[in-house]
């Protein structure tokens, strides 16, 4: 039951602790401003995700702004209902969003479940309606949580045409905000979906700030089925030499490299309108503003014995806190909630993530699924599940390595060898050290067949580290083959993550950049 309740909570209790820091930091920086146009600084990429702040896009939606008389310049403070008003908050998003379809709509939804969880939790402790109010914080979050999504989703209609690879557009949309929020990464971690969960950037940060190296910025920028090809692609192609790193952390392994392989998401990114627009010198590129500051109006609850400072635009009067019409519109909302935010048992939240073939003469690689709503702002993946091969197998049968399409006609040379050499004489050009990991694999996963070509590889990834000058670090027999750290046979999950980038960050032998 233990482990039930875990997964049952795990899907949306990184939404819940976003939109509460979220809402700790705007209390925050309401005290500190005065009398001037509030703007939003961001110093560290922990606080660049989404803070959603009261930004009316659609001066629609506050016509009751234009007929009320602001308290800020009324010097009034009027009386309220901590309670009351959370409720109409949560009235007016619930019915925004049962139409909700652009990104302007559901970020305004979302802004509404924002001051609607400000709200009732500024409900006084020792109110009798506090016990129920912190239950409704938890049902608010979660809708917030799903206007999130959805905001983020619509964004993804990008104005580049795509790579045919979902989590590709994705990562490098993110990217590219993030270097427009936090600046370039001082290391940029790639690879294919073993990288992208495999190597938790914030805890390598931590653990590298231990050791003396502070303030240090890193970037995931893994993909799921990412190949040498794939990797030469991203940094040669797709990046801008200005947009590269000071260091570079390649983690993988094996089926990375090997040329006999069905290279399918390469073929499938070479094909796309992305790449072809690419190839005719258009490159992708964000939307952009003349400025990110404009006029805010917030709404979060305020001590009466403070002069408020800012206009709160006033609740409409037709809006009343009916509790019971608010039940309704909470469970017509709750019905559009994706599967993660549902009961799961492992073997459902394990396929959130991958769909493994079943035929052992298909491709055989891990596929990530509808990575939107998971992925942290540093374009990690953290996994919660663990691994266990008791039931694992119970859902999908077991494909020995000399059958599996990663291992297919292995072959460390060919166009993997090509697109590696690439890589390394590019970044070499650009004086970007390289640090390859090799990541571990459970024993149940490494049987005969796949533990020679991981001897192999071994020796291989040796030889290149000496003739191309690279940092190979062999993590494939550290204490991290426990099941614990897996979320299925090849594939880390968080807490194998952690445990890798600190042991990443324990490594003498790398030169880790400073500040």
């Amino acid at each position: 039951m233990n482990l039930f309740r875990r997964l049952k909570q795990s899907s949306f209790l990184g939404w819940i602790v976003a939109a509460f820091l979220f809402v700790v930091t705007l209390f925050n920086f309401q005290q500190k401003q005065v009398n001037s146009t509030p703007s939003v600084s961001l110093f560290a990429e922990q606080n660049t995700q989404n803070l959603a702040v009261v930004n009316p896009e659609n001066p629609s939606n506050y016509a009751e702004n234009s007929q009320t008389e602001t308290i800020a310049k009324s010097n009034a403070c009027t009386q309220q209902s901590p309670f009351d008003e959370s409720v109409r908050f949560a009235l007016r998003g619930s019915n925004l969003a049962q139409t909700a379809k652009t990104k302007q709509e559901w970020d305004e939804v979302a802004r509404n479940w924002v001051q609607a969880v400000a709200w009732m939790q500024a409900v006084p402790p020792n109110s009798p309606k506090r016990a129920f109010a912190e239950k409704k914080v938890v049902e608010y979050m979660r809708n917030l949580a799903y206007s999130q999504q959805q905001a983020a989703k619509t964004q993804m209609t990008s104005q580049f045409p795509s790579f045919d690879s979902e989590l590709l557009d994705e990562q490098l949309q993110l990217y590219l905000s993030y270097l427009s929020t936090v600046g370039k990464p001082d290391i940029l971690i790639v690879g294919s979906s073993r990288a992208l969960q495999g190597v938790d950037p914030r805890a390598m940060k931590q653990a590298l700030a231990a050791k003396g190296y502070q303030g240090l910025k890193i970037f995931n920028f893994g993909v799921n089925g990412a190949t040498a090809q794939v990797v030469d692609y991203v940094l040669t192609d797709l990046l801008t030499p200005n947009q590269l790193p000071k260091m570079i952390v390649w983690a993988d392994g094996v089926r990375a490299l090997n040329s006999g392989r069905i290279d399918r998401t390469y073929q499938s990114i070479i094909a796309s309108e992305g790449h072809r627009r690419l190839a005719s010198g258009v490159r992708p590129q964000l939307a952009s503003t003349s400025s990110d500051n404009t006029q805010i109006c917030y709404q979060l609850p305020q001590s009466c014995n403070a002069r408020p400072k800012w206009s709160f635009p006033q609740a409409s009067k037709n809006e009343q806190p009916l509790e019971a019409e608010l039940a309704v519109k909470t469970a017509e909302v709750e019905q559009f909630l994706p599967v993660q935010f549902n009961t799961l048992e492992t073997p459902q939240l394990n396929d959130l993530v991958y769909r493994r073939s079943e035929q052992p003469s298909e491709q055989n690689t891990a596929t990530l699924v509808s990575l939107n709503p998971t992925l942290d702002a540093n374009g990690f993946f953290p996994a919660p599940n663990r691994f266990n091969p008791y039931t694992y197998y119970q859902q999908r049968p077991y494909v020995a390595g000399r059958y599996d399409g990663d291992y297919r006609a292995f072959n460390l040379g060919g166009e993997q060898a090509r697109a590696f050499s690439s890589v390394m004489g590019f970044l070499n050009t650009q004086n970007i050290p390289v640090v390859f990991v090799n990541l571990p694999l459970t024993d149940d996963y490494l049987d005969s067949f796949r533990w020679w070509a991981e001897q192999e590889f071994r020796g291989n990834m040796q030889r290149l580290s000496q003739e191309y000058g690279f940092i190979f670090i062999d993590l494939s027999e550290a204490a991290l083959t426990r099941y614990e750290y897996f979320v299925d046979p090849s594939h880390l999950n968080r807490y194998g993550a952690r445990v890798v980038a600190q042991k990443l960050a324990g490594q003498s032998s790398i030169p880790w950049p400073r500040q």
